[in-house]
Parts: C-alpha cells; structure tokens; sequence
C-alpha cells in the first residue's frame, strides 16, 4: 500500500501513465534461462501492486518490455494477456532489439518514452534495471523512476 498512498498522494492531480517493465518485474527473471518467456512465473505482489493502480481513475498502467527477437513480442503478449488481464493488450509495447540492432536497452526505452512525454502530464518508470532507472533519469528528468523493489511494501 506505500507505494499506491504515494501515488495518490503525489499525483493526485495529474494524469499519470505507469510504464512498467516485465522481466525481473512482473515475471521472475531466471538467469539460467532468460529467454524463456512462456514458463516465467509471475510475480503475484508486484502484479498485485500494479493492478491496484490500474483501478485509479487517473492512472494508465504500460508495458515497456525489450526481447531479443522480433518472435518473442507474441509469447510475451501471451503470457501478459494470461497473468495481467487487468492491463490493456493495446497498452503493451514491446521492442525488439532485432529491429534496431545497434541501440542498447536502454536507448530505446528512452526514446519510447521521449516519444510519450508530449502526450501526458506525468509518466513513471518501473524497472528492475537500475543502469536503464539512471539514464533514463539522466537524459528524461521529467520521467519519475522507481527501482521495481521500492513499489513493495
């Protein structure tokens, strides 16, 4: 509930659009076998949190996700429409590295969310990755950046 009292309390008055990232967050991050996206098991508190938020009238929960592969973008939806179907299927975006070899993770959650600031009041980040929370702070400091761990109680 910290996190969602801080939500509220700090944004009361904006529209707020929640990006939010899936490996490491919502689903475990197994690195022994990072790829495999279909057998990931979800992460039941941080899916609780965020579900919760999506029922706040001035929050839109997103989905920011990199895959290697241009065919793991279906599999990832798939296990999103199975473990978070309070999440609109249109507010998923993932991004294939296969698409834009030469740009790093990070770079290209960057200009995803350069892309979104003019359409919003407020835009969060939620990464499990602290270099991507770092540049992204570094180069958007009008997006707010919470380490995935500081959402749960």
């Amino acid at each position: 509930m910290y996190f969602i009292n801080e939500v509220k309390k700090k944004y009361k008055n904006n529209q707020i659009e929640i990006y939010v990232d899936m490996d490491g967050v919502l689903a475990d991050y197994n690195i022994y076998n990072p790829y495999d996206f279909k057998n990931k098991r979800p992460v039941k508190t941080t899916i609780n949190i965020i579900s919760e938020l999506s029922k706040l009238k001035n929050v839109s929960i997103n989905i920011l996700s990199i895959c290697k592969k241009s065919e793991d973008i279906l599999i990832k939806k798939e296990w999103l429409r199975k473990y978070t179907e309070f999440i609109n299927q249109e507010n998923c975006y993932i991004i294939s590295k296969e698409e834009y070899p030469n740009s790093k993770s990070k770079e290209l959650k960057l200009n995803f969310l350069k892309s979104k600031l003019t359409q919003t009041n407020k835009i969060i980040l939620i990464d499990d990755d602290n270099e991507i929370l770092r540049f992204i702070k570094n180069n958007l400091p009008d997006v707010d950046v919470y380490q995935d761990s500081s959402i749960i109680d």
